[in-house]
Order: C-alpha cells, then sequence, then structure tokens
C-alpha cells in the first residue's frame, strides 16, 4: 500500500516537472497552471525547510 502512495507521488512530482518545462517553451493554459502549483509548492517545501533549519539551529546554540 504504503508503494502504491509513493509511486503516485513519483508519478505526480514528474508530472509537474513535465509541465513546468513544458510551460516554459510555451504550452496550453492548463500546462501553464500546473506548472505555476508545483512551482509554488516546490516552493512552501523550501520554505518549511528553510524555517525548520532556523527552528533547529535557534535550539541548538541555547545549550
Amino acid at each position: 500500500m504504503i508503494v502504491l502512495i509513493l509511486s503516485g507521488v513519483i508519478v505526480l512530482a514528474l508530472a509537474g516537472c513535465g509541465c513546468v518545462v513544458w510551460a516554459a517553451r510555451g504550452g496550453p493554459r492548463w500546462v501553464r497552471a500546473v506548472a505555476t502549483v508545483t512551482l509554488a509548492a516546490g516552493e512552501l517545501v523550501r520554505r518549511s525547510q528553510r524555517a525548520s533549519r532556523t527552528s533547529n539551529s535557534t535550539q541548538d546554540s541555547g545549550d
């Protein structure tokens, strides 16, 4: 079951990356929408990782 869920996530990520490339080359409107969602999701992940790193470093420096 977990393998199916992870496979689905990987397929969605690859499809999103493909849409980003296609949109950069001037794809249809729906491709640009999917690319925008994919880039926004990537930015959210990046910000959450930065926030996690920042909170870890402030906790470590308190010792």
